[in-house]
């Protein structure tokens, strides 16, 4: 036979703190109209019974959900951490909690996310993804849920996007580079049917045509993890130095982290003989073997903007003046590209 324990509710709490109902209904979902001495009665009496807030319940009450559901492509990269932990308080400040998913990259298991949250009826979504998804979105806000698109510029006008302009980044990333003398620059990443990496691509090589005599070589590299930017880095150290790039644009950090270890370690002088600079400007940038140079977006601020887009969609706030939002990254240099 199975067990079933009794469920604890308020009317329970009440009692055991010697409170009306209503008084611990105020605690629950606006704790500043208790007194502080009934808030501690109320809160001892909580952790005493065990009792588990109904959500549900609540939820019902308000005629909608206070959940909302962030979708990213590779939750272990600290970029995207980064961007949760703006998104996570935002939300909270607006009383709402989120469901951060990992779609690993992968469509189908995007596509499963997407469906799952839409039939849990969540208030709204966004969803940094790195496909073209805007019509499944469309198809979605359709039926009543609204969405953000993260990390790319949406093209239809009724899609609430916030994005970073990465043309302008890699522009920047490779202006430094020639701008510290590199004549021969590789731009290390992929694959370039992701809309951000190709724009990175783009303002590359409008700093390459700009120069008028420096070089540009695609090195197709992916996964952009860490263990990549090794494999990378040990082939250029097998060329002739004068094969060799002297400098990198890496397309994310932890690409630009692995080069840097290995051509470090492997007796290349960086950034005297490679300069390298990454993308993104995690937190381990800074504190890598040789510090890495990187493009650094807002972090958390983005993470905030996309909250507060979806918060007018919802009507919860005045609608914005511009539905796209673009950022602009700025660049750090740090020892991986500065000579001397």
């Amino acid at each position: 036979m199975g067990f079933e324990v009794p469920r604890v509710g308020i009317r329970e709490v009440a009692a055991a703190a010697g409170v009306s109902m209503g008084t611990v209904s105020h605690f629950l979902n606006h704790p500043d109209r208790v007194s502080a001495e009934k808030a501690k009665r109320i809160q001892e009496a909580i952790d005493r019974l065990g009792f588990v807030r109904n959500n549900a319940g609540r939820q019902l009450r308000l005629g909608h959900s206070t959940t909302i559901a962030y979708i990213v492509p590779d939750v272990s990269n600290p970029f995207f951490a980064t961007i949760a932990e703006g998104v996570e308080r935002r939300a909270a400040q607006a009383g709402l909690s989120v469901f951060v998913a990992n779609s690993g990259g992968d469509p189908a298991r995007e596509d499963s996310y997407l469906d799952l949250f839409e039939e849990h009826g969540v208030r709204g979504m966004l969803v940094a993804s790195p496909r073209a998804i805007e019509d499944r979105l469309a198809a979605i806000r359709g039926r009543g849920t609204p969405s953000v698109l993260v990390g790319q510029r949406a093209s239809a006008p009724a899609q609430p996007s916030v994005s970073i302009d990465d043309v302008s980044g890699g522009y920047t990333a490779v202006r430094h580079l020639v701008d510290i003398g590199c004549q021969h620059i590789a731009f290390v990443g992929g694959p370039l049917s992701i809309r951000q990496v190709a724009d990175r691509l783009q303002g590359a090589s409008d700093a390459i045509r700009e120069s008028g005599s420096a070089t540009l070589e695609i090195i197709a590299s992916e996964p952009r993890v860490i263990a990549t930017g090794h494999k990378v880095a040990a082939e250029l150290i097998g060329r002739t130095q004068g094969r060799r790039p002297d400098g990198i644009f890496a397309v994310n950090d932890l690409l630009g982290i692995g080069l840097v270890q290995t051509l470090a370690t492997g007796g290349v002088d960086v950034p005297e003989e490679v300069a390298v600079v990454g993308y993104d400007d995690i937190e381990y940038a800074e504190n890598s073997f040789v510090p890495l140079s990187s493009v650094r977006p807002p972090h958390e601020d983005f993470g905030v903007a996309a909250i507060d887009l979806l918060l007018a969609v919802l009507g919860e706030t005045p609608p914005p003046e511009e539905n796209h939002l673009v950022f602009t990254p700025d660049l750090v240099v740090r020892r991986s590209s500065s000579r001397a």
